[in-house]
Order: C-alpha cells, then sequence, then structure tokens
C-alpha cells in the first residue's frame, strides 16, 4: 500500500512537473509574439542606446524600425531582440529600378549586421496606397521587394529574413461581416501580386491595425467595450464565428480579403496597433491602458477565422512623439521621453 501511495505521488509530482514546464514553454511562446514600434519623430528622445536597454529591461523582446537608423542597428547587436527592419518610403524608387542598389542597400543594413541583430523581416514601404496620399511610390513597392528579396536569396538567408511590406486597412473595400472581407477594386491590381510573391516567398503581409480609429469614425455603430476587448458577450456572429473584440474582427477581414483573392495562403502579422491617451475623441488614459493590457494579453491566441497559432504583434509606439502631426499622433507612446513607464501592465502575457 505504501509502495502504491509513493508511485502515485512520483506520478502526481512528474505530471505536474510536466505540465508546468508545457505551461512555462507556452507562456514564453505568447510572451514572444509582442513587440513595439521605436519611431523618432520626437527632439526629445533618449539616444538609440538606452533604447534599447529600455526595451531589454522591460523584457519587450521585438521591434520594429521605419529607416535605416544605423544608431538603432548598431545599439540592437547583440541584445537578442528580433527585428523589422523597414524600408522607408522615399527609398523605394532607388531600390526597384537597380538590383545593384539593393545589393548595395542589404550589404549596408543586413549582412553588416546580421547576424548579431535579429532582423526578422524587411518591411519594403509603409503604408503605400496606389489610390492614397502616397500613390506616386506604388510602382516601386513590388519591384523593391523583389530587388531585395533576391539579394538576400543569394546570401543564402530567404528562409530567415523574409521580405514584404505594410500595409493599412484602407485597402479594404468591403470588411462587414468580416467573412465578405475583400480589397478594394482599385487597387487589386497593386495587392493581388504582392500577395502572389509572398506565397512564393512564404513572407507574412504586414498591416496596421488600428480599432481606435474605427470607433472613433463611428461610435454609433461601433461600442466602446467593443473595440476595448471589454465585451463579456459576442458582438458580432458570422455564421460559426463569434466575435467580441473589434481587433479580431478587422484581422479576419484582412485574412478573408487574401484568401477571397485566391491567389494562395498568406500569413499576417500586426505591424502596429495601439490608442492614444490624448488628442481626440475617446483618446484617453484609461481607454488605452486597457486596449494595450488586452491587446499584450490577446496576443497569445488566434483570431476565430484562423484560431491555431499565437498573433504576432507590434504595438505603436515606443515613445509619444512630438514632431508628429496631427495633434493625436503626439500621444500613442508607452513611455514618456524620459522612459517613464505611462501605463501599468507589463509587456508579458
Amino acid at each position: 500500500m505504501s509502495s502504491l501511495f509513493s508511485i502515485t505521488k512520483m506520478f502526481s509530482l512528474s505530471t505536474l512537473m510536466l505540465l508546468l514546464q508545457l505551461f512555462t514553454i507556452n507562456l514564453r511562446h505568447a510572451d514572444a509574439q509582442i513587440g513595439v514600434c521605436y519611431g523618432t519623430m520626437g527632439d526629445n528622445l533618449p539616444p538609440a542606446s538606452e533604447v534599447v536597454s529600455l526595451y531589454v529591461s522591460n523584457s519587450i523582446t521585438r521591434m520594429r524600425i521605419y529607416y535605416t537608423n544605423q544608431d538603432a542597428l548598431n545599439a540592437l547587436r547583440n541584445s537578442n531582440i528580433e527585428l523589422i527592419l523597414g524600408v522607408a518610403n522615399p527609398d523605394l524608387q532607388a531600390l526597384a529600378s537597380s538590383s545593384d542598389n539593393a545589393i548595395q542597400w542589404v550589404q549596408n543594413n543586413v549582412l553588416n549586421y546580421f547576424p548579431y541583430v535579429k532582423i526578422k523581416y524587411v518591411a519594403v514601404g509603409n503604408e503605400v496606397n496606389p489610390v492614397g496620399a502616397n500613390s506616386q511610390y506604388a510602382q516601386y513597392v513590388l519591384p523593391a521587394i523583389q530587388n531585395i528579396y533576391q539579394a538576400i536569396r543569394a546570401q543564402g538567408l530567404q528562409d530567415q529574413i523574409k521580405v514584404t511590406t505594410a500595409i493599412d486597412m484602407s485597402m479594404l473595400g468591403n470588411s462587414y461581416p468580416p467573412s465578405q472581407g475583400s480589397f478594394r477594386a482599385d487597387v487589386r491590381s497593386y495587392i493581388d501580386p504582392i500577395i502572389g510573391y509572398l506565397v512564393y516567398a512564404n513572407a507574412p503581409l504586414l498591416a496596421n491595425v488600428y480599432p481606435y480609429f474605427s470607433y472613433a469614425n463611428n461610435p454609433t455603430d461601433i461600442s466602446l467595450s467593443y473595440a476595448l476587448f471589454t465585451s463579456a458577450t459576442v458582438v458580432v456572429w458570422d455564421g460559426p464565428y463569434g466575435y467580441k473584440n473589434l481587433f479580431d474582427a478587422m484581422l479576419d477581414a484582412l485574412h478573408a480579403a487574401i484568401d477571397n483573392t485566391g491567389i494562395g495562403y498568406v500569413e499576417v502579422v500586426v505591424s502596429e496597433s495601439g490608442w492614444p491617451s490624448d488628442g481626440g475623441f475617446g483618446a484617453t488614459y484609461d481607454n488605452a491602458n486597457t486596449y494595450l493590457g488586452n491587446l499584450i494579453l490577446r496576443a497569445k491566441t488566434g483570431t476565430p477565422r484562423r484560431p491555431s497559432k499565437p498573433t504576432e504583434i507590434y504595438i505603436f509606439a515606443m515613445f509619444d512623439e512630438n514632431q508628429k502631426s496631427p495633434e493625436i499622433e503626439k500621444h500613442f507612446g508607452l513611455f514618456f521621453p524620459n522612459k517613464q513607464k505611462k501605463y501599468t501592465f507589463g509587456f508579458t502575457a
């Protein structure tokens, strides 16, 4: 009887230890999905070396930068922070027009740092839209992507460093219900070939997803609880899929839009999402604290349409940036320029 009791005790203890190990692994996997965008449009921001130290001390394991910021790249060496490295829109034409330019760009900004800087994605252009205010860049996005991809592939790094671009949600012509998500007809000739490339290269599409702006522009039809992840019940039923929050509905509308092109399967990385603490309708400290804290918890799960994997999310932004406009754009920071935390939550799930 005593030996049976001992075996039962040992089995229970070993099972408990195994479950604890699995929980820890899963928790780390969830934690690793959160990154923060490092913008620099402020005249009072700390130097890059201090910024990287701030990421490390707050357990922020991923960063997005919007241009080839050499100070940031040097500070990131051996930090173990994974990076989205941006190609600024004004640089697209030169990279699209010459493969030699792309080779040199990759040498200067990727090979000179990798693997000591853990470059995960190269984001070729940000929110370029063929029918938007920056339409002059649209013709250069895919050729620049292809030239940079070929330069990276020539080094055998195409499976380690994925080349892509970042879009905003204005590319969608329909987003409700999410399963009927589709791209605007007047952007299909732009986005379809990019999706085709992403399928070929097995690279994700980056998307900037902001429930805040959807709510602020339509508070009559969109409840604050739906936007802040605080609804206790399903708000939108779409066939078998139930949506308690606007973030999932927006993201699944993009998933559906990609699927509905019929080109192939492409994953989506949320390359920006945030909520301002001041400067506009619904932009309060409490709302921002609620949204961002819940967004971090949300990263450990998938969407109703794609539930099997956690969602890789980059929060915008690290700091309040006083040189941005309009006013609301100055208040998205997680930290004040003096490096003090604005909010109470941590950066792990």
